[in-house]
C-alpha cells in the first residue's frame, strides 16, 4: 500500500463563498487627484484641437472650391481629416480613464463628507 492519501473529492464552491473578499479600493492620494486633473485637461485640449481642425478643414474646402488655383487647400483639408481620425483613439484613451478617475475622487469625497467609508 502507498503511504500517500488520495486527494479529497472536488466539491464546487458557490460563487461569493466565505473565501471571497472583494478587493478594497486603494487610497486616493494627491498624486492620483493631480493625475486625474491632468488627464481631464489633456482630453479637453485634444478635443479642442480636433474641433479647431474640423473648422479649419471646412474653411480650406470652401477656399479650394472657390478657385481652381487653390486646389491645394482641399488636400490640406484631407490631411486635417486624417489627423482628426487619428486623434479619436487618443481622445478616447485620455477621456475614459479621466472620467473614471474623477468619478472615483468625487465618490470618495462624498463618502468622507457624509461619514461613510
Amino acid at each position: 500500500m502507498s503511504a500517500q492519501q488520495p486527494p479529497p473529492p472536488h466539491r464546487p464552491h458557490p460563487p461569493g463563498g466565505p473565501w471571497f473578499v472583494p478587493p478594497r479600493p486603494g487610497e486616493i492620494t494627491a498624486a492620483y487627484r493631480r493625475r486625474a486633473g491632468l488627464l481631464t485637461w489633456s482630453a479637453i485640449v485634444v478635443g479642442a484641437l480636433m474641433a479647431v481642425a474640423l473648422v479649419v478643414s471646412v474653411v480650406f474646402l470652401i477656399r479650394a472650391d472657390q478657385d481652381s488655383r487653390n486646389a491645394a487647400y482641399g488636400y490640406l483639408a484631407l490631411v486635417l481629416w486624417v489627423g482628426i481620425a487619428a486623434g479619436i483613439p487618443v481622445l478616447l484613451a485620455l477621456s475614459i480613464p479621466a472620467a473614471r478617475m474623477r468619478r472615483r475622487v468625487r465618490e470618495r469625497q462624498r463618502d468622507v463628507r457624509t461619514g461613510g467609508a
